[in-house]
C-alpha cells in the first residue's frame, strides 16, 4: 500500500511525457510541411542572436515595464523548475525533500525559489490588470477574440495557481517542521511562506499533512497539464524562441530574397551574352513546376512556419504597423496567427487521412485576404519590433509575389507602374525622350 502513491505518480509522469513527446513529433512534422531552406551558415552570429534575444530577452526591455515583468516571469519559470526535479524524484522514490542533505545550499535554493515565486505571482497579477482593467489597446485588437484572448488569461491563471500552491505547500511544510512531524525534517529556508504559516498554525498535524500533500500533488499535476497545454497555446514560444532566434534571417532588413527563376529571366533579357543553357532545368515529365510566391503553407519555407508557431501574440508588431495605425485591414500579428491556424488545419487533415487530402482551401483568401497583403508598406517595423525576430513581412511578400506573378492580380496602381517601367524605363508615364526636361525648367 505504501508504494501506491509512487506507482500513481510514475503513471502520471509517463502519461505526461508520452503525450508531450507525441505533440513535439506532430509539431516537427507540421514545421517540415514548409519548403526546405538552409539556415546553417554564420553559426557564431546565430548563437549570439539566440543568446541575446531568447535567453537574454534583450529586445523585451524596449518597453521597460512589460519587459522587466516578463524577465521576472521568465527567470522564475526557469529557476523554479529546478524544484520540479526534486518533486519528481520525491514522487518516484517516496522520499521528501531528497536534496535536503545539501544543507545551506539547499536553504539558499528554496529561499530563492520562494522569492522568485512571489515575484512571478506579483508580475502575473500586474499582467492580468494590464489586460483586463487597464485594457492596453494592443491586447484588444479584433483578432484577439475568443480563444486568442482566453488563452492568454488561462496561462495567467495557471501561473497564479501554480505559484500559490508552491507557497502554500511550503507554508504547511514549515509548520510541520516546527511540530517535528515524521518525515518532515528541518530543511529549507522560507522567506515568503513563513509569513503564510501562521494562517495554518491552528490546524492539527493531520490537517497540515493533508494540505501539504494536496498542494504538492496539485502543483506537480498542474505542471504536467501546463507542459502539454503549451502545444495548443501561444506560450509555445517558451520552447520555440530558442530555435526561432537561432534560425532567424541574418541578412540586412529590407533585403529580399531573389527568386532564381526570375533572376535568370531578367539576366537573359538584359544581357545579350548570357548563357541560355544556364537557365534552370525544366521540370521532369509529370512533375508540377514550382510556382512563384506562396498561396498556401506548402509554398512557405519551414522557418515561416516556425515563426507562426513561435508567435507570442504580444501585438508589439501590430502596435507599430503604420498600415494598422491608419485603420487599414493589416495586422502583422493576425498574419502569423492565421498562418498557424492554417498549418494546424493541414496537420489535422493529415492526422485524419494519413496524408494531406485536398480540402479546397488555402492560406490566401481563405485565411489572409489580398486587402491585408497590399496594405503592407514593407517598412519592416513589425520585424524590428518583434522580441524574437519573427518576420510577418516575409510571408506577406511571398504571397504578394504569387498574386502578381501567378494571378496577375496586382492593384491597378502597381500595374500602371510596371507598365511604365516596361514601356518607358521608369515608373512615371513620361516618354523616354522627355525624362530630362525637368533640368531645363
Amino acid at each position: 500500500m505504501q508504494y501506491i502513491p509512487n506507482i500513481i505518480f510514475a503513471i502520471l509522469l509517463a502519461f505526461a511525457g508520452i503525450f508531450f513527446a507525441k505533440n513535439v513529433k506532430k509539431l516537427i512534422r507540421n514545421i517540415k510541411l514548409g519548403k526546405d531552406l538552409n539556415r546553417s551558415d554564420r553559426k557564431s552570429e546565430r548563437w549570439k542572436n539566440m543568446t541575446m534575444l531568447a535567453l537574454g530577452q534583450s529586445k523585451m526591455t524596449k518597453r521597460p515595464i512589460a519587459g522587466l515583468l516578463h524577465i521576472v516571469v521568465y527567470v522564475g519559470f526557469i529557476i523554479i523548475n529546478i524544484e520540479v526535479l526534486e518533486i519528481i524524484l520525491d514522487g518516484l522514490l517516496g522520499t521528501h525533500r531528497i536534496f535536503s542533505p545539501l544543507g545551506k545550499m539547499y536553504n539558499f535554493l528554496i529561499g530563492t525559489f520562494e522569492i522568485l515565486a512571489f515575484m512571478v505571482l506579483f508580475s502575473v497579477i500586474v499582467f492580468w490588470i494590464r489586460r483586463q482593467i487597464l485594457k492596453i489597446p494592443r491586447f484588444w485588437n479584433k483578432e484577439m477574440k475568443s480563444w486568442a484572448k482566453n488563452d492568454a488569461l488561462y496561462i495567467l491563471y495557471f501561473e497564479m495557481v501554480l505559484m500559490s500552491l508552491f507557497l502554500l505547500m511550503n507554508a504547511a511544510d514549515y509548520n510541520l517542521q516546527q511540530l517535528n512531524a515524521e518525515h518532515y525534517t528541518h530543511a529549507g529556508s522560507f522567506p515568503v511562506s513563513q509569513y503564510l504559516a501562521p494562517m495554518l498554525s491552528g490546524l492539527s498535524q493531520g490537517s497540515l499533512i493533508l494540505i501539504e500533500r494536496s498542494a504538492w500533488w496539485l502543483h506537480i499535476i498542474g505542471i504536467f497539464i501546463f507542459l502539454n497545454y503549451l502545444y495548443y497555446s501561444k506560450h509555445l514560444h517558451i520552447l520555440l524562441a530558442f530555435p526561432n532566434t537561432y534560425y532567424a534571417n541574418l541578412e540586412a532588413k529590407g533585403k529580399f530574397t531573389n527568386d532564381k527563376n526570375v533572376t535568370t529571366e531578367v539576366k537573359m533579357m538584359l544581357d545579350p551574352n548570357a548563357d541560355p543553357y544556364a537557365m534552370p532545368e525544366e521540370p521532369a515529365e509529370g512533375e508540377v513546376p514550382e510556382k512563384f510566391g506562396a498561396s498556401d503553407i506548402f509554398d512557405l519555407n519551414w522557418t515561416n512556419i516556425l515563426n507562426a508557431y513561435t508567435c507570442t501574440e504580444c501585438g508589439r508588431c501590430t502596435s507599430v504597423c503604420p498600415a494598422n495605425i491608419t485603420g487599414k485591414e493589416l495586422s502583422p500579428r493576425a498574419i502569423m496567427m492565421k498562418t498557424r491556424d492554417r498549418v494546424e488545419e493541414v496537420g489535422k487533415n493529415i492526422d485524419t487521412n494519413g496524408s494531406f487530402k485536398d480540402d479546397q482551401k488555402q492560406l490566401l483568401n481563405d485565411y489572409i485576404t489580398p486587402e491585408e497583403l497590399w496594405a503592407c508598406t514593407s517598412c519592416n517595423a513589425c520585424v524590428e519590433e518583434c522580441p524574437i525576430n519573427i518576420s510577418p513581412l516575409d510571408i506577406i511578400m511571398q504571397m504578394r509575389q504569387y498574386l502578381v506573378m501567378e494571378q496577375s492580380a496586382a492593384p491597378q496602381e502597381l500595374n500602371m507602374m510596371m507598365t511604365n517601367i516596361e514601356n518607358n524605363g521608369a515608373p512615371w508615364q513620361y516618354n523616354q525622350m522627355d525624362r530630362l526636361n525637368w533640368k531645363d525648367e
